[in-house]
């Protein structure tokens, strides 16, 4: 069953919700996840490279939540591009492709980049 108003299921949004990452981490966990699972769909697939700008653009207008305002649908485009920027970044560095990322592998991810802040935190960075 899909988590109300979003490509990810309750199952998913309860693993990433279990994460006990700080409240920072465990939100940029979620917005990725859920810019993972709809640059997912707007592909129409779970591997390979992100979609064309110009796809995700028509992807975008034919969801019924953004189709009624389209200043709002170029916004959501413009942000998923960002979070595909970002997704793209971290498969990169996992030699993945970016479509391909799984939740624990940017779990994972989320989880180090808490480490790296608290550390940092401590040194007094």
């Amino acid at each position: 069953m899909d988590h109300p108003g979003g490509p990810l299921t309750a199952a998913e949004v309860d693993e990433l919700d279990a994460t006990l990452l700080p409240a920072l981490e465990r939100h940029h966990l979620r917005l990725l996840a859920h810019g993972l699972r709809s640059l997912q769909e707007a592909a129409g697939r779970r591997h390979g490279p992100l979609p064309d700008p110009r796809d995700l653009a028509s992807w975008a207008l034919r969801q019924p939540q953004v189709a009624a305002a389209s200043d709002f649908a170029d916004a959501f485009t413009a942000q998923l591009q960002k979070l595909g920027d970002e997704l793209a970044a971290i498969a990169a560095a996992l030699g993945r492709d970016p479509l391909g990322l799984t939740l624990a592998e940017l779990t994972d991810w989320a989880r180090s980049q808490a480490d790296r802040r608290i550390d940092a935190h401590r040194r007094g960075d």
